[in-house]
C-alpha cells in the first residue's frame, strides 16, 4: 500500500552543515498490516512517518502509494491524504479547544467536500468507539477523558475512510488502563475495515502487542527488521537487544553510553559502533569502525544491517558476562 524506496531527508545545519534526519531507508506497509517502527528519540522516525504523509518532501528517493509514485502537486496531495491519515501522539493538542467533538471530526469531510457530513460523523465515532455517537457531538476537548480525546483524533482520521493510519506514538500520552484500549481499537480497526497502519514508537512492549512486523530505526537507518516474533524474540542486532533489555521481564538491562550522535556527523563504519555494547567489551571487528554497511531492502524476512550479527559466540560471550 505505502512505500518509501531509498528514501534520504536532509535538513540545513549551523554552519551549512547538512543533517541527515533519514539517510537511506527502504520500508513498506502492505495491505491490511500493521508495521511497527521503532527507535530511541531522534533516530528519524517522526521525520520518516511525515515524509511517507507528504508533509516533508524528500532529498533523494521516493514514496510510492498503492504502485503509483507520490507527486507534490496540490491536488494529488489532497487525493493522498483522503487515503492515508495521521494519528498524532498527543490528543488535547491535536484538538482545538474552541471546537466541539463533532467540529473536529467534520473538519476533513468538510475540506473534501463530501456529503452526509452528520453521518459521516456519526459513522467515524461510532467506529471509535464512542456510542452512542449523538452524545459526544456538542462536548468540547477539556470535558473528554484522555481515552475519549485520543479516540475523537482516530474518528478524525476514519471519517475520510483512509486505506492507512500513520500513528505517531498512539498512546504515550496515555494512562496504562487506557492504553489496551486504544490498541485493540487498532487492531479492531485492522479486522474489520482492512486498514493499513504504521505506528511509530519507542516501546517494543506495545510492537510486541500490536505489530505484523517491526522496523528498528537508528540515526537515519533501518537497522534491523521482519515479522514481530522473529526480530524481538531473536533479535540480532545490539541497538535491538539493548531497546529490549528495558522491559520488565528482561533478565539484564544493557545500558548504552552516550547520545544518539550528530546526524550532521554520521559516524564511519557502522554508525551504531560508537555505542555499541559488543564493540564495548571488545568484541567488534575492524569493520566495525571503517566499513558502510548497506542499505536493507524493504523485504519481509528477517534483516539486520551489523558486522557482528553472524559472530553468535561473540553475542552469547557478551550476554554471559
Amino acid at each position: 500500500m505505502l512505500e518509501a524506496t531509498d528514501l534520504a531527508v536532509e535538513f540545513s545545519g549551523r554552519g551549512g552543515r547538512r543533517a541527515r534526519a533519514v539517510d537511506g531507508v527502504n520500508l513498506s506497509i502492505g495491505s491490511g498490516e500493521i508495521v511497527a517502527l521503532v527507535g530511541e528519540s531522534g533516530c528519524g522516525k517522526t521525520t520518516l512517518a511525515r515524509t511517507l504523509l507528504g508533509l516533508e518532501r524528500p532529498t533523494s528517493g521516493r514514496i510510492t502509494y498503492d504502485g503509483t509514485p507520490l507527486s507534490y502537486s496540490s491536488r494529488s496531495l489532497r487525493a493522498f491524504r483522503r487515503e492515508v491519515q495521521l494519528v498524532l501522539q498527543d490528543p488535547m493538542g491535536s484538538l482545538n479547544p474552541r471546537h466541539t467533538v463533532y467540529e473536529a471530526v467534520a473538519e476533513g469531510p468538510r475540506i473534501h467536500g463530501l456529503s452526509d457530513e452528520e453521518d459521516i460523523v456519526s459513522s467515524a465515532l461510532s467506529r471509535a468507539g464512542l456510542r452512542p455517537p449523538e452524545r459526544f457531538f456538542q462536548r468540547f476537548p477539556h470535558e473528554l477523558s484522555g481515552g475519549q480525546r485520543q479516540r475523537v483524533v482516530i474518528a478524525g482520521a476514519l471519517a475520510l475512510d483512509p486505506k492507512v493510519l500513520i500513528a505517531d506514538e498512539p498512546v504515550a500520552s496515555l494512562d496504562a488502563s487506557v492504553r489496551g484500549e486504544i490498541l485493540s481499537l487498532l487492531l479492531r480497526l485492522r479486522d474489520d475495515l482492512g486498514l493499513s497502519a504504521l505506528v511509530v514508537t519507542h516501546d517494543l512492549g506495545l510492537a510486541w502487542n500490536i505489530a505484523d512486523r517491526v522496523a528498528v530505526m537508528y540515526l537515519g537507518r533501518i537497522v534491523e527488521s521482519g515479522p514481530t516474533e522473529a526480530v524481538l524474540t531473536d533479535p540480532q542486532h545490539p541497538y535491538t537487544r539493548a531497546l529490549l533489555s528495558v522491559l520488565p521481564e528482561s533478565p539484564r538491562r544493557i545500558v548504552l553510553t552516550g547520545e544518539p550522535p550528530d546526524p550532521t556527523h554520521i559516524p564511519a563504519g557502522c554508525r551504531f559502533h560508537p555505542r555499541c555494547q559488543l564493540v564495548a567489551a571488545g568484541n567488534g571487528i575492524e569493520a566495525c569502525g571503517t566499513k558502510p554497511l548497506e542499505i536493507l531492502p524493504a523485504t519481509p524476512t528477517p534483516q539486520v544491517a551489523c558486522h557482528l550479527a553472524t559472530a553468535s559466540e561473540l553475542v552469547s560471550t557478551v550476554d554471559n558476562s
